[in-house]
């Protein structure tokens, strides 16, 4: 029989690699590269997301050259805060990319990943659009992860509400109830502590939640 017939039997070579492993392994051998070279805080001020950027030419500090805004939300998933900041992050990233590649597929968790760095981007840039501090982290893109992951990983039915359909109510609910704990927590570390990207990470969770079913039908279609 013909092996092209059965789901999964013609995959990229891309797809058959694992692009959890590979997203984490390139973002720790950056984390890794800047921090032995004492680098951090140049390279977060280049290579971060700067929403003020988007709109306004920005003066960077004498001696820094900063990227174009339109890579900087991928290139800031690369810099990291600390190795708090990393691990957390890289944690995250593995239980639920790992999960996620089996349903999604690799391609899918790239286009996930991508498309989560760039809506965390646009979240933080609405919530302070003049901002000139740096956003880093990866957070922002693995929040996507999670958004798809709470999506397509749910067990507990969800009733309609009128004329509101089940997947359409667990869509709202998980949404907000990702706010309400990034409200929370962005309350509780104001007072003294790190700054949260709350923006980013509500911008990310939207990624997850539009594009956890298309990317599965899209995965499957081409099975």
């Amino acid at each position: 029989m013909n092996q092209a017939h059965w789901p999964g039997a013609r995959r990229s070579a891309l797809e058959a690699l694992p692009a959890t492993t590979l997203l984490t392994g390139v973002t720790c051998a950056a984390w890794l590269v800047v921090t032995l070279f004492g680098a951090d805080g140049v390279v977060s001020v280049a290579a971060g997301f700067i929403p003020a950027t988007v709109l306004n030419p920005v003066s960077p500090p004498p001696g820094i050259l900063l990227l174009p805004f339109w890579v900087t939300p991928l290139t800031a998933t690369l810099v990291h805060g600390g190795v708090l900041h990393l691990v957390l992050n890289m944690v995250m990233l593995v239980i639920c990319g790992r999960l996620l590649e089996r349903t999604i597929g690799s391609w899918g968790v790239v286009v996930l990943y991508a498309v989560g760095a760039y809506l965390a981007a646009a979240g933080q840039w609405v919530l302070g659009p003049e901002s000139v501090v740096p956003m880093i982290g990866a957070s922002g893109a693995i929040s996507a992860l999670v958004g798809a992951y709470a999506l397509l990983f749910a067990n507990q039915p969800v009733p309609k509400i009128g004329p509101i359909p089940p997947g359409v109510v667990r869509v709202v609910w998980l949404l907000a109830a990702w706010v309400a704990i990034q409200l929370l927590i962005g309350f509780a570390t104001s007072i003294d502590g790190p700054s949260i990207a709350i923006g980013a990470h509500i911008g990310g969770f939207v990624a997850g939640l539009a594009l956890a079913r298309p990317l599965l039908l899209w995965r499957y279609r081409k099975a």
